[in-house]
């Protein structure tokens, strides 16, 4: 009887010889030679996996050996490398954005760039910086004017970047589909409070002219956040959410406090031709202004700021009725 291993033996040395004989297998090509790997299938057979060489073949060999010539489990090993270093970024990526809402878009060039950055909390951080810039506010409001010359710019400046950050932490809550119980709770309590600072602080400068448009604006803040607290607890919050009226009311505040801190303290209201016109209400605020003060420029602002809280306070009446006629069914008990 005929021993097996000889045909095995003349099929390997052909396979191996023609291997080594083919530019395929070259090291060139791989960064080394090909590998040869053999592992017992049976006790009668062996199957040998030859890495390198541009297709795939099988091979059968008599009557027991399987060749088998793979051409991309070298390409595969060698890509491991560059994988994984893109896995790693994917997963950083992932990370960050993990706590962003299922409706976030794409990350954009800050979020590529600051992977590690807590995004999804960004919105509370703009919040906690308008409540810190309250008391700073306030500190400079009362600060001598003659150690500090140029403070009615500063005290604009610090305003008009609270009003922005009120509508850019919503936009970035909407945006990225995040929302927090303590946000939603500190948002418009931050907002009313920087407002009230400044309509409180203006009043005092300039008498009733200011104090009685102010008095109507936080009379209705405190009457529309009652009504709201009432109606959540009624389950109808959203019969009394903000509208169009609500947010052009918040704009035109907004601004108009802007302009008015513009002018340095000083200014009196008599250099508002107009206001000549009603009485005691058209006087005060007038003293002597500090030397080196910018002012020059700036105190034609007084008027148009003036007209713009009279204007803001007649929409806070209209828009408050809105929300009064609407919750009226519930609060009359018809529903």
């Amino acid at each position: 009887m005929k021993s097996p291993m000889l045909p095995n033996l003349v099929c390997m040395t052909v396979l191996l010889s023609s291997s080594v004989m083919s530019s395929s297998f070259s090291p060139a090509r791989f960064g080394g030679g090909g590998r040869i790997v053999v592992s017992p299938s049976s006790t009668d057979r062996r199957s040998i996996l030859v890495r390198g060489g541009d297709t795939d073949a099988t091979v059968v060999a008599p009557p027991a050996v399987a060749v088998v010539a793979t051409s991309t489990s070298i390409a595969a090993a060698d890509s491991n490398g560059g994988d994984n270093d893109m896995n790693i970024v994917k997963e950083a990526d992932a990370a960050s954005d993990s706590k962003l809402g299922p409706n976030a878009p794409p990350p954009g060039l800050l979020r590529r760039l600051f992977p590690s950055f807590p995004w999804h909390i960004l919105p509370n951080y703009l919040t906690y910086v308008r409540c810190l810039s309250i008391p700073i506010f306030l500190f400079l409001s009362y600060y001598p004017e003659k150690n500090f010359p140029n403070r009615a710019p500063v005290l604009s400046v610090i305003f008009a970047l609270a009003s922005i950050t009120d509508w850019f932490d919503g936009f970035l809550a909407r945006r990225w589909d995040i929302t927090s119980p303590f946000g939603a709770f500190l948002d418009p309590v931050a907002d009313k409070l920087m407002v009230s600072t400044a309509l409180i602080m203006l009043a005092g400068r300039y008498g009733g002219i200011v104090a009685i448009p102010s008095s109507i604006i936080m009379a209705r803040e405190v009457g529309v956040s009652a009504l709201r607290e009432w109606m959540a607890q009624q389950g109808k919050r959203d019969s009394v959410k903000v509208g169009m009226q609500g947010k052009v009311k918040a704009a035109l505040t907004m601004v108009s406090l802007t302009l008015m801190l513009m002018v340095p303290e000083g200014v009196g209201l008599e250099s508002v031709s107009w206001l000549k016109h009603l009485g005691p209400l058209g006087v005060g605020g007038a003293g002597n202004v500090v030397e080196g003060a910018v002012y020059a420029g700036w105190s034609w602002m007084l008027g148009p700021s003036l007209l713009m809280l009279f204007a803001s306070a007649l929409v806070t009446v209209t828009s408050g009725s809105v929300y009064f006629r609407a919750a009226a069914p519930v609060l009359l008990g018809k529903e």
